[in-house]
């Protein structure tokens, strides 16, 4: 593993918490330099924890990007809730990440009626500052700081990088000093049948409309490499109902051709081979309530209330 030499090495894990839609997701990708993290316009996208593995001199930043926090009313969600808070509780530093766009919004609800029960020093990232202008964003910084006595707040946008490398600055040097947990070439610790499952349900967030996309779940049911160096994976998309069914086989199955085309590319340039993507849609009743199927996401089953 690398290490600056005469330089001792720091590692931590940062929380990257916000409100669906903040833009968590991105962000962990620019800090990354990759895409670790499955990003589309539809809130409460990333459903469990996902780990990206930043470099920065001496430092090995591990950040995790939760859910999206919000009032939780399914058990999907009521598990989303608690992995995300979860996770800030046992990091090192959390990044409130707040959408400059909407402010401080009744999103931010949830958020803020918790984040005193955090021991660990906070920051907050005031995203998107592209789409805002400047005396709009200085009157919104000043209200973030009246919240609570931050650590720092910074202003960035995700989106175009703008301000991301300040903010991978202070973490380098805010993260406790220690031995790095992975190798200097890894980013992610998800595995690669996790994020080629994680990228086609990006593929039907996008494609797919209304409600769909939070009824189905994607897994990787089998991963075999051939001999021209290939990959040959098998994907499983489950729905509660027949209707959902149809809907992502689309007429003559034309949206799940179209899906499975888009997620091809992506886990391909993932894989770095060849990829041969082959979907299969089946029905599972109210697989919200299995607990395999969270085991699968990452979350702790929530038992009923």
């Amino acid at each position: 593993m690398a290490e600056a030499p005469g330089v001792s090495s720091r590692c931590g894990f940062v929380a990257i918490i916000g409100a669906p839609n903040s833009g968590k997701s991105t962000l962990t990708n620019a800090l990354v330099g990759a895409k670790v993290s499955i990003v589309t316009h539809k809130a409460q996208t990333t459903r469990g924890p996902v780990r990206g593995i930043v470099l920065s001199g001496a430092s090995q930043i591990i950040l995790v990007d939760t859910p999206g926090i919000f009032q939780p009313k399914r058990r999907l969600d009521r598990a989303m809730f608690a992995s995300a808070w979860d996770r800030a509780g046992d990091a090192d530093l959390v990044a409130l990440v707040i959408d400059a766009q909407r402010g401080l919004d009744q999103s931010l609800d949830p958020l803020l009626k918790h984040l005193p029960e955090v021991r660990r020093p906070i920051i907050a990232v005031l995203n998107k500052i592209d789409q805002v202008a400047k005396p709009e964003l200085l009157r919104l910084g000043t209200e973030v700081a009246a919240i609570r006595p931050f650590d720092r707040v910074f202003m960035l946008s995700a989106l175009t990088g703008d301000g991301v490398a300040d903010l991978k600055a202070y973490l380098a040097g805010a993260v406790p000093k220690g031995p790095w947990l992975y190798p200097e070439d890894q980013l992610t610790d998800a595995s690669l049948r996790q994020t080629a499952a994680e990228i086609t349900r990006e593929k039907l967030f996008l494609r797919l409309h209304e409600e769909l996309p939070y009824t189905l779940t994607v897994e990787t049911a089998d991963w075999k490499e051939l001999k021209d160096n290939s990959v040959r994976i098998e994907q499983t998309i489950f729905v509660e109902r027949e209707s959902q069914r149809k809907i992502v086989l689309g007429a003559k199955g034309q949206t799940i051709k179209e899906i499975g085309s888009a997620a091809r590319v992506d886990i391909a340039e993932m894989a770095g081979v060849p990829v041969h993507l082959f979907l299969f849609v089946k029905v599972r009743e109210r697989w919200g309530d299995d607990p395999e199927r969270y085991r699968e996401m990452g979350l702790d089953y929530p038992k009923d209330r």
